[in-house]
């Protein structure tokens, strides 16, 4: 027994009234020392296990990975029915040198059943998207795996680029944090994949994209998902869809069509249902902000009056031409700024927000036009014209001053432009050189440029001796000039 155990037990019986029985006096636990904190965090789910780095990140990158998880389900519209758990492994930590790839999936198998593992290295810390695009294809990897044999499968498993991608986008669009200016550009302007091209895409061929294919791509990819989901039944179809696509060894419009009878009314209707969501996804909507400088060009369009001359030719003429219709009767003068009114009251609602105090003294001074009370007309449109001048100055100069402030503020690295500089690495190691004559030109000239010498411009040989073949100068010679 211990002292002070004992001393609290005479102590006890001394003070006990007589006739009752001794009590014993508890004695406080010693304190012990606390456990070690875990190694590894577990998701909310139990479907994501964190290892390495610290607990912080530990935590953050499981939330994550459940974020991503919870995305995906919301866009399918069904629950969580996870089998295969999905093991994170962190390595490094920020500044250490970057890997050729920051996320890396990888699959295997044993016999007590499959595993996914997912490392991520912190060089550049936690980069969101490319950790939740590799999240989202170990999930769709486990969704092929469900209900198999724990076995190598037969049939490779393959998850195509454009669904990871296609279902990003589509997630990023439904919560608005796309940017319809991106889709609109690449409809207008022409860089949007082909399906075929787009199907064409593998794990290799994604990796070597520079950062605009990619975006062109992602844009190509979620316009697809998302013109699956609104056909017909378009949740569950894609969901059956899901189940098959990573084993699926066939050609891709044969298991879209499969999944999505409606496809089936030609050949070419997927690629028409694909055009028609691009289409819908480029409309801007109503309460679309202009910049300031699309406000501008926006406006310097809808200000042109359309009236007919005395043979009654149809003109289209800028606003400064309005002393033009001094001499109209008053219904053609309406019908000449009319066009104008009814574009400046579209524009109202999408204009860069400085913008609407202007766009009310346009009207006024269309107003007055119409009815020929044009006495303080020029000088008030000249004045909106000064206005519009400074305002656009002053635009322009808090963009440079952003920029310049960004640019000097900056204190590490941001990894955006990784991509460009690993393609330039791969260009360099694996150069494809032509034949042709020109080609030979061109890299005997880059060599002559690149090369450390003492040897100035000034003093290089002219003439043939860079190689240059004897009939190459004649086609060069007869370009016109």
């Amino acid at each position: 027994m211990q002292p002070a155990f004992l001393i609290a037990f005479v102590l006890g019986a001394a003070a006990a009234p007589a006739g009752e029985p001794p009590r014993a006096v508890p004695v406080p636990e010693v304190p012990t020392a606390p456990a070690p904190a875990p190694s590894r965090a577990t998701s909310r789910s139990g479907q994501f296990r964190v290892s390495g780095a610290d607990g912080l990140v530990r935590g953050t990158v499981a939330m994550i990975a459940e974020d991503a998880k919870d995305e995906l389900l919301q866009l399918t519209g069904e629950k969580d029915e996870w089998k295969v758990p999905v093991s994170i492994f962190l390595h490094g930590k920020q500044g250490d040198p970057l890997p050729p790839r920051s996320v890396a999936l990888k699959l295997n198998f044993s016999e007590t059943g499959f595993a996914l593992r997912l490392d991520v290295h912190l060089s550049h810390g936690l980069e969101m998207e490319p950790f939740k695009h590799t999240a989202t294809a170990a999930l769709l990897y486990e969704r092929a795996l469900r209900g198999r044999p724990p076995e190598q499968p037969q049939t490779p498993l393959v998850v195509a680029p454009w669904l990871v991608d296609g279902l990003r986008e589509a997630t990023a669009w439904r919560m608005k944090r796309s940017d319809r200016r991106l889709y609109e550009a690449l409809f207008k302007h022409g860089g949007l994949y082909k399906l075929d091209e787009l199907f064409a895409i593998d794990e290799g061929s994604y990796e070597d994209l520079d950062g605009a294919m990619r975006a062109a791509f992602r844009v190509s990819s979620g316009a697809l998902v998302m013109a699956l989901l609104e056909q017909p039944q378009g949740r569950d179809g894609f969901r059956s869809f899901l189940t098959e696509a990573a084993a699926f060894e066939g050609e891709m419009p044969t298991l879209l069509r499969r999944h999505f009878p409606d496809l089936n009314l030609s050949a070419t209707s997927l690629a028409k249902w694909w055009a028609l969501q691009l289409a819908a996804m480029t409309t801007p909507t109503l309460t679309e902000v202009l910049t300031i400088a699309e406000t501008e060009a926006t406006l310097d369009d809808a200000l042109h009056l359309n009236f007919r001359t005395a043979d009654g030719i149809t003109q289209r003429k800028p606003l400064s031409a309005w002393q033009e219709l001094a001499d109209l009767k008053d219904p053609e003068r309406v019908e000449a700024v009319r066009l104008a009114q009814d574009s400046l009251v579209r524009l109202s609602y999408r204009c860069f927000p400085s913008y609407r105090p202007l766009i009310a003294e346009y009207q006024i001074a269309l107003g007055a036009i119409a009815r020929n009370k044009t006495k303080p007309t020029a000088a008030q449109l000249a004045g909106l014209q000064q206005t519009r001048t400074t305002m656009t100055a002053k635009a322009i100069r808090a963009r440079d001053y952003l920029d310049w402030f960004e640019i000097t503020r900056a204190r590490e690295i941001s990894g955006v432009f990784e991509d460009y500089l690993r393609l330039k690495e791969r260009l360099q190691d694996h150069p494809h050189n032509r034949e042709d004559n020109l080609s030979k030109y061109l890299d005997r000239i880059d060599k002559i440029f690149a090369r450390k010498t003492a040897e100035t411009p000034s003093t290089l040989p002219l003439g043939l001796p860079l190689g240059l073949p004897p009939e190459l100068p004649g086609k060069l010679d007869s370009r016109p000039r």
